[in-house]
């Protein structure tokens, strides 16, 4: 299983002194101006008392645009619901993975179709399980 540890959001966590602008694709315009302060704790984080980072350690879900090193916005206040990426704690472990929930129950899915080790997590009675909090957003590295 993939290992995450969470970092919460606190009160010294601003960027309030970034800026935005408009970026083209193509030639840019000498011409473009500053348009406003960017606070990427506003942009990314709606509920700060709920949201939490995380450092993705593993390749499980690198179909799902997570990859080895990557630093997700997990919010426990979001409800889950099928489908969602999730954080979830089994068996005393973080990992995080796409959340299957039916009337049969609740199974983690890896999104790593190159690799054959990650398979499917069926989630039992006798598991110690919480859908931990949904992944929001996920900040990469280019």
């Amino acid at each position: 299983m993939d290992k995450l540890r969470p970092y919460a959001v606190d009160d010294s966590t601003t960027f309030e002194s970034l800026v935005m602008g408009d970026v083209k694709a193509g030639f840019p315009s000498p011409a473009e101006d500053i348009r406003e302060k960017l606070d990427l704790v506003k942009l990314l984080v709606r509920h700060k008392a709920s949201t939490f980072f995380f450092r993705v350690d593993g390749v499980s879900m690198v179909d799902e645009a997570m990859d080895d090193g990557d630093i997700i916005i997990v919010d426990r206040a979001v409800e889950p619901y099928n489908n969602c990426k999730a954080v979830c704690y089994i068996d005393g472990e973080y990992t995080v993975k796409r959340v299957e929930i039916s009337d049969r129950g609740v199974r983690l899915m890896p999104a790593n179709e190159g690799n054959s080790r990650f398979r499917p997590i069926e989630i039992h009675p006798e598991n110690q399980f919480v859908i931990w909090g949904v992944v929001t957003y996920v900040i990469k590295k280019v």
